[in-house]
């Protein structure tokens, strides 16, 4: 289960990327733009202010987010992105931060360019800090404690997506641009790397455990994070995280 407001706390920070993806999209005057995984819905409504005329489609696999969404005056719906099919006048499709919960996701890829109309623009951004502290530290733990608690649970790993020039390759004949960019968020609080994950990456943790074993599991993780990444003499830490782009038109 996604908790929008936790997953809000750091929406600043989850939201630059979003912004910088965008930009890179030249539709003018589109007739269909898609937010396939639109969380509780902040950033659709800043697609449906770049596109007023545009007619706007918003989907999540989080009934808690596509309320959140709704309530912000979205008209989202619940759904699958990797079962999601383009109508014949969807011009963009904005993904971000989803396709590295969704396994083979290089094929959804190769479908939508087949199924989408000529001149359209897929978007895409994933995080791609899998082998990071946060991430290495968590799986670490899990090995060494909770594996009986937790062996169903299936944690991301750095193959979960792939490399500017791999989705490059994926976008094959289309126009492509695709990059890679290293933030280093600067944030403060008590454990915040450990709030921040708590929010996205631990979520599978959290729903597999009841509340005193997740508070448990929160208090063992805690120590190694901020080990990993200690508060500075001002009260900051900071916190690297590389993200992966693409950006495609379709021939």
């Amino acid at each position: 289960m996604w908790d929008p407001d936790k997953y809000l706390n750091f929406a600043d920070q989850r939201s630059r990327p979003f912004f910088e993806l965008v930009a890179r999209v030249q539709a003018t005057t589109p007739r269909r733009v898609v937010d396939l995984g639109c969380g509780p819905g902040n950033l659709t409504s800043r697609l449906a202010y770049r596109w007023p005329s545009a007619r706007l489609e918003a989907i999540d696999s989080s009934p808690e987010m596509v309320d959140a969404a709704r309530a912000r005056g979205i008209d989202a719906n619940v759904g699958d992105v990797a079962e999601w099919k383009p109508q014949a006048d969807t011009d963009v499709v904005v993904t971000n931060a989803v396709l590295q919960w969704v396994p083979g996701h290089d094929e959804v890829l190769r479908r939508w360019v087949a199924t989408l109309p000529s001149g359209a623009w897929i978007a895409l951004q994933v995080p791609g800090n899998f082998d990071a502290p946060s991430h290495a530290l968590t799986r670490e733990l899990v090995a060494e404690s909770w594996q009986s608690r937790l062996g169903a649970v299936e944690l991301r790993k750095d193959d979960a997506v792939f490399t500017p020039s791999g989705y490059a390759a994926i976008f094959d004949g289309c126009h492509i641009d695709a990059w890679e960019t290293t933030y280093t968020q600067v944030m403060t609080g008590e454990n915040p790397v450990l709030e921040w994950i708590t929010g996205t990456a631990l979520r599978p943790i959290r729903a597999a455990l009841g509340d005193d074993e997740w508070d448990q599991f929160r208090a063992e993780l805690a120590p190694r994070l901020r080990a990993a990444y200690p508060t500075r003499t001002n009260g900051e830490t900071w916190f690297p995280f590389r993200r992966v782009f693409a950006v495609a038109q379709t021939p």
